[in-house]
């Protein structure tokens, strides 16, 4: 049985669709309206604000903080600045992901790390030896994700922080609409945005606030839906889809290394010994086996194939989870896409998944399994660039 995050008791006034889902054990919105559109283009055009408190989040504090989450993840953190957060990932012995996420640098000897899926238990079992504490403030916390290009301006109506001063990717302390909080200029929108942390006391007044305000700039509340449609137009990567935790995969060839889900960016190997270096120094030097691509869908294909049957083409009416197969040119299977939309903004059909290093290079020619009439067909597919939806706001 879920249980409601902080924000709860406002968004299920507003979700009039009854559209829930389970997310790491709450209750979390998919659609507020029978339709995510407007949400999406909320996000996209004015302001969407996203209930993200399930994020798994910890604390992490003592005079080992930096040096022990350097151990424990592929980034020298000891780097980190204050007010600075950083994406990254965290890998077994052998270099395959077992999760990835944020850490924030919230204090000398304090971080804030956020994670997919519960992290207390793996991080608790390499601590040993660092004088750390490891608070997991996941329930204590709510989180907000205020996306979108109106997102700055009603921010500025309610708190004391000088936006301007945080850059893309910094935190800051402040108080919001008279209530403690942190503001971090991140999001999974792949927009300008903000994400709200609060204490769980202050939520509702928060979140009350941030809509009375926002409605001269366009807010929205949205859910899941719109938010997964965002994600994949800005090529951003989830546990459980896109890849698996190594620890819940019972095959190898399931497992994922860093390089292989277009995270290398992310590893930083000339320091000393972390969880995984010598199979990620290895696999620097040979080679990763795939890579993570982008893939724009022949649209005029799709139209063509489902003409034959007398029907119009067929799409998913939000972002679709499951995974399909990827053919060479030959038609011979090489890989398989792990999530894809319609992209409403770039009025194109993308796709993320993983393919041969051979044929990974943008511009490659591949085929894409597409299901009419209850028949397999291939279409056209085109290595492209990623992400899809870059604005030059997002990083303003």
């Amino acid at each position: 049985m879920p249980i409601p995050t902080p924000f709860h008791s406002r968004t299920s006034r507003l979700c009039t669709s009854m559209q829930w889902k389970e997310w790491a054990g709450y209750y979390s919105v998919c659609s507020y309206g029978t339709s995510h559109d407007p949400e999406y283009f909320a996000i996209r055009h004015a302001a969407g604000l996203i209930d993200v408190s399930p994020l798994f989040k910890y604390e992490v504090r003592g005079p080992d903080a930096a040096s022990f989450l350097s151990r424990v993840t592929v980034k020298d953190v000891r780097k980190l600045k204050m007010g600075r957060v950083t994406y990254l990932c965290w890998c077994d012995d052998h270099g395959k992901v077992v999760d990835d996420g944020t850490v924030s640098r919230l204090g000398d000897e304090h971080f804030r790390v956020t994670a997919a899926e519960p992290s207390l238990s793996w991080f608790d079992r390499l601590r040993r030896g660092y004088d750390v504490e490891i608070e997991d403030s996941s329930a204590r916390i709510g989180v907000l994700a205020l996306q979108g290009p109106t997102s700055r301006d009603i921010l500025a109506q309610l708190t004391d922080a000088e936006l301007g001063e945080i850059k893309f990717f910094a935190t800051r302390r402040c108080r919001l609409a008279g209530v403690d909080a942190w503001i971090s200029r991140t999001g999974y929108t792949g927009d300008l945005g903000y994400e709200i942390w609060v204490d769980a006391a202050g939520a509702e007044t928060v979140y009350d606030a941030l809509i009375e305000e926002g409605r001269a700039y366009g807010i929205m509340p949205a859910g899941l839906d719109a938010l997964d449609t965002s994600r994949i137009e800005a090529s951003f990567i989830m546990n459980g889809v896109d890849y698996y935790s190594a620890h819940h995969c019972l095959i190898e060839d399931r497992k994922s290394s860093p390089y292989e889900l277009g995270l290398g960016w992310t590893v930083q190997l000339d320091r000393e010994p972390f969880v995984g270096h010598a199979a990620l120094k290895r696999e620097l030097e040979t080679g990763s086996r795939r890579r993570f691509v982008g893939l724009d869908i022949d649209w005029e294909e799709v139209e063509s194939l489902f003409d034959r049957y007398g029907l119009p083409p067929e799409l998913p009416t939000s972002a679709w989870r499951d995974s399909r197969p990827i053919y060479d040119s030959s038609g011979d299977w090489i890989g398989q896409a792990s999530s894809g939309v319609w992209s409403p903004t770039l009025k194109k059909n993308f796709a993320l998944g993983q393919v041969p290093r051979e044929h990974s290079q943008p511009g490659e020619k591949l085929l894409f399994e597409v299901t009419a009439e209850y028949r397999r067909h291939k279409v056209s597919a085109t290595v492209v660039e990623t992400p899809f939806f870059n604005p030059e706001r997002k990083r303003s």
